[in-house]
């Protein structure tokens, strides 16, 4: 199967047959990771888990490329890298699973959601972005949750499974991959499961200045000045509506409509 193309990828009619990769961004003993893996043996009885050893959040789409690269066996089909998400996802295609490739690849469960702008920094989707450059239909999973820090896990745990289902039967282009991110709510007050595009904060990331005990300065990036964003149809607009948001992300970043006007002012 070649990395990217226009053609689409054969559904997963049968995922109980289907070999199922799962990795995050959060590290090996994150909880989020058990549930997606929970998740995926609802799904499958072939799940394979590579995570990193350590937390890779904001790790983005990044490649260890300056030292080797230690994978642990952490026990039957568990595999821990002291690397990146997408280390993880090049090693365990290329090498840790074998003579099979996955035939799926599930990301998260991600503390926290990857909305809007998250989607270039998130180390949960770029496990995913990678496993689609090298021809994995990939989904990244991300959890919101409320301003007391206390994470119900239930949205994703009950609607996943059947959200899987249906992306992994229906049609799916090479360069394409999906992003879920649920409400932070039990999942008896989800409000549906919508089709939503990638949505843009209203607010930027804070960089907060201080001094360490020693007296010597520091800056610490920090969190979104305004988390709320005015755009319907959006994956921030659904979340905060208590929906599960499904969001469809192209690796093609090309802005078409750009071409032609450039090729003019470049003659």
């Amino acid at each position: 199967m070649s990395a990217v193309g226009n053609g689409p990828i054969a559904a997963l009619q049968d995922l109980k047959k289907a070999r199922i990769l799962v990795t995050n961004d959060d590290g090996y003993q994150a909880p989020g990771l058990e549930i997606l893996e929970e998740i995926a043996s609802q799904l499958s009885d072939d799940v394979w888990l590579v995570a990193p050893e350590v937390e890779q959040s904001g790790a983005g789409h990044s490649l260890t490329l300056r030292r080797p690269l230690r994978v642990r066996q952490r026990g039957p089909r568990h595999f821990s890298v002291d690397g990146t998400p997408t280390d993880c996802v090049l090693l365990a295609v290329s090498k840790i699973l074998g003579d099979r490739r996955p035939d799926l690849v599930l990301s998260g469960v991600n503390r926290g959601g990857n909305m809007g702008e998250d989607v270039t920094y998130s180390g949960t989707v770029a496990a995913a972005m990678e496993a689609t450059f090298l021809g994995v239909p990939a989904i990244a999973l991300s959890q919101e949750y409320d301003a007391s820090d206390r994470i119900d896990w239930g949205a994703a745990a009950d609607f996943a499974p059947g959200i899987i289902r249906r992306l992994a039967a229906g049609p799916w282009h090479r360069d394409l991959l999906y992003s879920i991110n649920f409400p932070p709510c039990p999942a008896e007050k989800v409000k549906g499961v919508r089709a939503v595009a990638q949505g843009r904060r209203s607010g930027h990331i804070a960089v907060i200045e201080g001094r360490d005990p020693k007296g010597r300065p520091y800056m610490w990036i920090g969190d979104y000045t305004d988390e709320s964003s005015d755009q319907p149809g959006t994956d921030l607009e659904a979340v905060a509506h208590h929906a599960v948001a499904v969001t469809p992300l192209h690796l093609d970043l090309t802005h078409a409509p750009s071409l032609e006007p450039l090729d003019t002012l470049l003659r």
